[in-house]
């Protein structure tokens, strides 16, 4: 899983996605459309809130940090492990950001150890 954390391509596509989904998830709750950027800090702490944080290097900043976050969230979208319905549903159902993005990780995070099992 490290590797998928470290991949700066998926980073990449998973900034994009993130800001997609939470988009969505903003667009749902208010019933109008909204098109939003993530602040890094929110997926940093979901990832230390996860526990994700120990796969990473020591001295990983809070960008790099969420960089790992938009990674794994992507890499699990396009491996079909969590849809983007099942991913907007989940962001939604949370009341803080940071409680939010954190189940969506531990939801991924459970899903891939289901399918190595």
């Amino acid at each position: 899983m490290q590797d998928v954390l470290l991949d700066r391509d998926l980073a990449m596509l998973g900034d994009a996605y993130v800001n997609f989904v939470y988009s969505l998830a903003l667009s749902e709750k208010q019933h109008k459309p909204v098109g939003r950027k993530l602040k890094s800090s929110v997926l940093a702490m979901a990832v230390r809130n996860s526990g994700l944080r120990s796969l990473l290097p020591s001295r990983t900043d809070r960008h790099k940090q969420a960089d790992a976050a938009e990674a794994l969230i992507v890499y699990a979208w396009l491996n079909k492990v969590v849809s983007l319905e099942e991913a907007v549903y989940i962001i939604m159902k949370e009341e803080s950001l940071e409680d939010a993005f954190c189940s969506l990780l531990q939801v991924i995070v459970e899903k891939l150890k289901m399918e190595k099992a």
